[in-house]
């Protein structure tokens, strides 16, 4: 009897570490097939291919503190192509990752971003998605972009106005082929306020999709076109499918944000949480860089459709 169990026994660890090295295989096989960076560059680079590229806003940051270090590593590691960050300046010249003006709703601080130097931001701890202050510190853009380096795209947001200061950064991790900045300017304002930057970095248009935008694209058209453009589509009443497709054969990508009902004709992401169909409006519409703040959702949407890796 007692060799019997002992037998028992012996199976049962056997069978067991073969599950455990089974597992190990299995994660190793999904993390070798996960997209390299040059891979999510080369994407970036085909507005025709079907691969949806995924931005996520601010970080994951339905699990760590929007513009946090950990919301960016968080998307890294769920194999999202692109995180969106926001840039602020300090009192004393330094790069910091804040959304708002203010420190009030995302740090245990109070005040103007503006008005605090780097060292007092240091000692204050971000707040989570309810309110709740966290371990996390606010990073500095070069730890974001150190972060980020050969493993994930960025947009700089908020960083237009800033960008001499930002590209220095930039320059400095060597990630200029990893990040694009947007703004709502025409060429000829791009071309006068950027133009310089414009052959080392990708610059996206933001444009509202109302009477007279195809006038602002086709006027894009004339100088190099962009990388990619980014609408804002208040109501579904328009026909975007065959112009977006066009733009994409036109060597530009075209993103939509997922994030409100104002940016998307109400195709948002809260709608998609409870109908995850919701996201084929996107795709229906030729859409192909979608920015969204439920990114493992999303991810899990266009990987069942063969749609991203």
């Amino acid at each position: 009897m007692k060799i019997y169990n002992y037998i028992i026994v012996l199976l049962v660890v056997i069978v067991s570490c073969k599950n455990k090295e089974a597992v190990l295989h299995e994660d190793k096989i999904v993390k070798s097939t996960m997209p390299s960076i040059k891979d999510k560059i080369d994407n970036l680079m085909d507005s025709r291919n079907k691969e949806v590229i995924v931005v996520a806003h601010r970080g994951d940051w339905r699990n760590a503190p929007e513009n946090s270090l950990q919301a960016i590593q968080n998307c890294i590691d769920m194999g999202v192509d692109m995180v969106e960050i926001d840039v602020r300046q300090t009192k004393d010249g330094h790069l910091v990752l804040m959304h708002d003006a203010t420190l009030n709703r995302t740090t245990t601080g109070k005040g103007l971003v503006s008005d605090w130097t780097l060292d007092s931001l240091m000692t204050l701890h971000l707040k989570d998605g309810l309110g709740v202050a966290t371990a996390h510190k606010i990073p500095t853009l070069k730890e974001a972009l150190m972060t980020t380096k050969d493993k994930i795209l960025v947009n700089l947001d908020k960083s237009y106005n800033i960008f001499d200061q930002c590209f220095e950064v930039v320059k400095e991790t060597k990630t200029a082929d990893q990040v694009i900045i947007k703004g709502r300017k025409t060429r000829a304002e791009v071309e006068k306020e950027f133009g310089h930057y414009l052959d080392k970095i990708h610059f996206m248009p933001v444009l509202s999709v109302k009477n007279g935008y195809e006038t602002i694209v086709e006027d894009y058209f004339k100088g190099n076109a962009p990388i990619a453009f980014e609408f804002t589509i208040a109501k579904d009443t328009l026909e975007t499918e065959s112009y977006f497709k066009e733009l994409r054969e036109s060597g530009s990508s075209v993103w939509v944000n997922s994030l409100w009902p104002r940016l998307n004709g109400g195709h948002d992401d809260e709608k998609a949480a409870n109908d995850i169909n919701t996201y084929q409006w996107y795709i229906d519409n030729g859409v192909d860089i979608i920015q969204t703040d439920r990114p493992e959702l999303l991810l899990r949407f266009l990987r069942n459709r063969g749609l991203h890796k």
